[in-house]
This record gives structure tokens, sequence and C-alpha cells, in this order.
């Protein structure tokens, strides 16, 4: 006789990854930008990254406009959010 407890193999559960659109992740956050003499500073809600360029602070921002989910996962990531 054969056991049915071993018909039995567990179904892995779905790791796709929900990614909201870029403009769902836009709109979750207020973004300010402060100019100053020297580089840039980019407010995201409640958190602020400081810039030494006005470059690079408009490359990081341009990425995360045109790759919302992806640029805010590293930088949540960088600031232990």
């Amino acid at each position: 006789m054969r056991d049915n407890n071993q018909d039995l193999t567990p179904v892995p559960e779905s790791t796709i990854e929900y990614k909201p659109s870029n403009r769902q992740v836009l709109q979750e956050y207020e973004i300010k930008l402060q100019f100053l003499s020297r580089g840039c500073i980019i407010y995201v809600g409640c958190k602020s990254i400081a810039f030494e360029t006005i470059e690079s602070a408009m490359k990081e921002l341009n990425e995360y406009v045109n790759n919302s989910y992806e640029t805010q996962k590293k930088w949540r990531k960088i600031l232990d959010c």
C-alpha cells in the first residue's frame, strides 16, 4: 500500500516582487532641491542627501525619475531605511 503523504510536495511560494510604476513611486514622496554655493541637497520625504556638485545631484535625480523603484531601493539601503 502506498503512503499518500509522499505525494504531497510543498509548492514554492511565488517569488515575483511587486514593482510599482515610476509614477506611483514618484508620488510617494515630495522632492525638493536646495542649491548651495557648493553642491546641492536633495530632500526626498523626510530624508536629505547632500551632493558635492550640482551635476552629481542631477545625475542621481534623473536616475530616480527614470528608474524610480530600483533607485529608491538603492538609496534606502544606503540610508538604512
